[in-house]
């Protein structure tokens, strides 16, 4: 699987942006790059020395076991962090100032005057000499590194230059400059090169060429949410990986203690995306998918019941179906100290019930009921002339009667018992969901032949979102620090309230494409997303793409009229000549077969995406025909350079060569089949063949 390849800038109004290719070097182009080796060969060695340094300290020096455990943790995050990667290379830009000596808002210092350096390295992590403390290589994420993305004709930002660095394995082959007094020489050779290179294995990042568009929405404020729209090859999930990785570098001990979780769609797209972060040096990261959240579902359930369960309105339901748990007291309480007793009335124990449902959580009304019937009892002795303390409310939170008393009119709950209740009994759904759902919304949701008891029922996807409200509504959900989901647009309104209870105090970058929605749910706006998440934030819309072949993309996009017609039609930069061909075959498996043994004539990775009942079969083919390959699975990691793909797995996931087998019967499996069709055409990066024995669909063949 090819890495998202880095996005190429467009043109800018006005002067563009000039560069000088350096990419055959001789002369004095020759001792250039010998010194830019040299620099590497110098930073390489400074950061195998702060490794080593970092090897060398010891937490023996802690105070106690659990500050010692905490310091080695620390120690063993930092070595981590400090590994070299050969086949990565350490800076990939550079920056010459212009005599000025300062820039605003550039400095290596807080203040917007702080002094420039003459000379910055722009690389993924700091290294400095360990000697002299001299920076050799300054982070990415490092306010003064800001320039390196955003710095150009109109504004230079106080640099003069700009050199990019070209990188084979590790090693540095070739430069480019790029003078910033608006000179025109055309395209970045080097990003073109590194846009159409094949490429193996998981997503990498894109440090060296984030444009100033996702520079803005990398480096936007912790406490900001940002939402991106992003067309196919736009680089949306890069710059919410890249956001994920500069929010921790500038607020690395508040997120440390709050944490920062990653949400993707399947196992197969966090495995794919699963480098990017290490690569960049945050380690300690965790990613899950929406099921391992809130739990694996134990059963499927009608397209139509899933989408019933997972609206809005559920939430209401649930809500007053937790609350008829509390039941009507049938006496009052009578508790016994010594020889006194001391009464309180039925009605009086009503009241106290009844001030306490006043939308808090069910657990803590709980608790509280409890004190609050212990107090009256303290204000009965008080009456008689006591004087009760602390301790004998406590002890009177604890007594038999009061106990007994809590658990008749507050009993203590556990979600799945609500949940079952409400989906086995007419009469509670009836009364939770009236005003709520319609009389054939509520049966629906009933189960004809409900199960044993809540321990024994089998569980939906709709269902453990359901389950996960409740749960909140019992007892809260603690919160991260920031939330990466990424195709938010397949989640439902209820998997979006449990994600969003996970950023309540927090903040989120929401990424995804509203016409890749293949979810009977799928949201239709994200204004509505947003909602559910319970977050304010801007949406920015991203419609030039970098990584799909233009004949590719304009292929795809005749199926967006039909799926998102509110969206701009995306637009790529690359031509891509010769990338597409569409073929009429009379024995599909035979063909993709050839197909297949064609491609991996060719370098990069092949993705051979069929219908999901067919994918066997188009397996046994490949075998038969002798060619190695695999078969991606929900669970699997993606490896192999030839992989047969399921046309539900293939969401987030990109090929140099992409094989698609029958575009008719992927349209036709699922209600939002032309959804998950233009999914399916948009994952190539070099070209896209497309085999078909029926009709292709209406939709894609005018």
């Amino acid at each position: 699987m090819p890495a998202e390849p880095p996005p190429l800038a467009p043109p800018e109004a006005g002067p563009a942006p000039t560069l000088d290719p350096v990419l055959e070097t001789a002369g004095d182009d020759a001792a250039t790059l010998a010194a830019e080796c040299a620099h590497l060969a110098e930073s390489r060695a400074a950061l195998r020395r702060m490794r080593e340094n970092a090897e060398g300290m010891s937490a023996d020096a802690a105070a106690d076991w659990v500050s010692r455990r905490f310091l080695e943790s620390l120690l063993n995050q930092r070595i981590e962090a400090l590994a070299d990667h050969p086949g990565t290379p350490l800076f990939f830009g550079r920056m010459d100032q212009d005599g000025t000596g300062t820039g605003a808002g550039m400095g290596t210092g807080s203040g917007d005057d702080a002094e420039l350096p003459p000379t910055m390295y722009v690389g993924r992590r700091h290294v400095h000499d360990g000697d002299e403390g001299r920076p050799l290589v300054l982070d990415w994420r490092a306010p003064v590194s800001r320039a390196f993305y955003q710095a150009g004709p109109a504004d230079p930002m106080g640099w003069r230059r700009r050199r990019r660095f070209g990188f084979q394995g590790g090693e540095l082959t070739a430069f480019e400059d790029e003078p910033l007094d608006g000179r025109a020489l055309g395209p970045s050779a080097i990003l073109t090169e590194e846009i159409e290179r094949p490429r193996t294995g998981p997503m990498r990042d894109i440090v060296a060429t984030i444009q100033p568009e996702q520079d803005e929405l990398v480096r936007a404020d912790l406490p900001r949410t940002v939402c991106v729209q992003g067309a196919p090859g736009t680089g949306k999930t890069a710059v919410g990986l890249h956001r994920a990785a500069y929010l921790l570098f500038t607020h690395r001990e508040r997120l440390a203690r709050s944490g920062v979780l990653i949400v993707g769609p399947n196992r197969a797209f966090l495995a794919y995306i699963s480098a990017v972060l290490p690569a960049l040096g945050e380690v300690r990261v965790d990613q899950a998918t929406i099921d391992d959240l809130l739990g694996a579902p134990a059963a499927d359930e009608p397209a139509a019941l899933g989408a019933l369960k997972g609206g809005a309105r559920m939430a209401e339901v649930l809500r007053k179906a937790l609350w008829r748990q509390i039941g009507k007291p049938e006496e009052g309480l009578v508790v016994a100290r010594g020889a006194a007793r001391y009464r309180l009335a039925d009605y009086e124990v009503r009241e106290i019930a009844a001030a306490l449902q006043n939308g808090g959580r069910y657990g803590n009304g709980r608790a509280a009921f409890a004190q609050r019937l212990a107090h009256q009892i303290l204000v009965r002795m008080e009456q008689r002339g006591g004087a009760p303390d602390d301790r004998i409310q406590d002890q009177v939170v604890r007594s038999k009667p009061v106990k007994a008393l809590v658990d008749q009119v507050w009993p203590k709950v556990t979600a799945e018992q609500v949940l079952f209740r409400l989906l086995s009994d007419s009469e509670l759904m009836g009364a939770a969901a009236r005003g709520v759902l319609d009389e054939d919304e509520q049966a629906a949701l009933l189960w004809a032949k409900p199960p044993r008891s809540h321990r024994s029922a089998r569980w939906t996807a709709a269902d453990r979102a359901l389950l996960d409200e409740l749960n909140d509504l019992i007892e809260r959900t603690p919160s991260l620090g920031h939330l990466v989901v990424d195709e938010a647009q397949d989640l439902s309104a209820m998997q979006l309230r449990a994600l969003g209870r996970r950023c309540g105090t927090g903040s989120a970058t929401v990424l995804g494409d509203l016409a890749q929605g293949t979810t009977p749910w799928s949201a239709r706006s994200w204004t509505e997303v947003l909602g559910h998440l319970g977050q304010e934030g801007e949406v920015t819309e991203l419609t030039l793409g970098f990584r799909v072949p233009g004949p590719v993309l304009d292929y795809a996009a005749r199926l967006l009229p039909h799926v998102a017609p509110e969206l701009e039609a995306p637009r790529s930069l690359r031509a891509g000549t010769g990338a597409l061909t569409v073929r009429r075959v009379p024995d599909l498996a035979g063909a993709a077969a050839g197909a297949a043994r064609e491609a991996l004539a060719r370098p990069g990775s092949i993705g051979l995406i069929v219908p999901d009942a067919e994918a066997a079969a188009y397996a046994a083919a490949l075998a038969a025909a002798g060619l190695e390959h695999a078969v991606l699975g929900p669970e699997s990691d993606g490896a192999g350079r030839l992989l047969v793909v399921p046309a539900t797995l293939a969401k987030g996931l990109e090929y140099d060569q992409v094989i698609v087998a029958e575009p008719a019967a992927i349209a036709a499996a699922e209600a939002r089949g032309l959804a998950r069709l233009y999914v399916v055409l948009t994952r190539a990066v070099t070209a896209l063949t497309v085999l078909h024995h029926a009709d292709l669909p209406t939709e894609l063949a005018s």
